[in-house]
C-alpha cells in the first residue's frame, strides 16, 4: 500500500503543484483510501445481501415446486386409480354385451324360424310360439293317444334343438 501512496503522491505534485505541503497529499491519499475501503466494504455487502436474496429465492422456488410436484403425483394416482376402476367396469359391460348379444342373437333366430314355420301350427297354436298345451301330456290322455296313432308332435319340428333360454329376470 505504501507504494499506492507514493503514487498518489506523485501524481498530486505533478498537479500543477497547488499542493506544497506533502502532508496534505499524504492526508488526501489516505482519505481517499479509507473512501474507497468503505465504498468496496458496501459494495460487497450489498453483493451479499443479492446474492442471499438470490438463494433465498431460488429456495422458495424449490418449495413451491416440491409443492406443485406433489400435487401432480397425488392427482396422476388418483387419475391411475379411476382409471384402473374404469376398465375393470368396462370389461365387465363388454362381458355382459357380448352375452346378451349373443342371447339376442339366439332368440332371434326363433323368432325368424318360428315366422317362417308358424303358417304350418295353423289352429293348434295356443301360446304363440306353436306350442298346445294339450302335446304336454296333461293327465297322459293326449301322449297315450299319439303314441297308439303314431303321431310324433315333435317330428321335423323347429323345436328339437333349439336351447331353452331364461332371463334371469323373470325367474321364479
Amino acid at each position: 500500500m505504501a507504494s499506492s501512496s507514493s503514487t498518489y503522491r506523485s501524481s498530486s505534485s505533478s498537479d500543477g503543484g497547488n499542493n506544497n505541503n506533502p502532508s496534505d497529499s499524504v492526508v488526501t491519499v489516505d482519505e481517499r483510501k479509507r473512501k474507497r475501503m468503505l465504498s468496496n466494504r458496501e459494495s460487497a455487502r450489498r453483493s451479499r445481501m443479492r446474492k442471499q436474496k438470490h438463494v433465498d429465492d431460488l429456495t422458495a422456488q424449490i418449495n413451491q415446486l416440491s409443492n406443485d410436484n406433489r400435487q401432480i403425483l397425488n392427482s396422476l394416482t388418483v387419475t391411475s386409480q379411476l382409471y384402473m376402476k374404469i376398465q375393470a367396469e368396462n370389461s365387465v359391460l363388454t362381458a355382459q354385451m357380448t352375452e346378451l348379444s349373443t342371447r339376442l342373437q339366439s332368440l332371434n333366430e326363433i323368432v325368424d324360424l318360428v315366422q317362417s314355420n308358424g303358417a304350418g301350427f295353423g289352429v293348434d297354436q295356443i301360446d304363440g310360439c306353436g306350442f298346445d298345451d294339450r302335446t304336454v301330456g296333461i293327465d297322459g290322455y293326449y301322449d297315450d293317444m299319439n303314441m297308439m296313432s303314431g303321431v310324433n308332435h315333435w317330428g321335423g319340428s323347429v323345436y328339437t334343438n333349439q336351447p331353452i333360454m331364461a332371463n334371469d329376470i323373470n325367474m321364479y
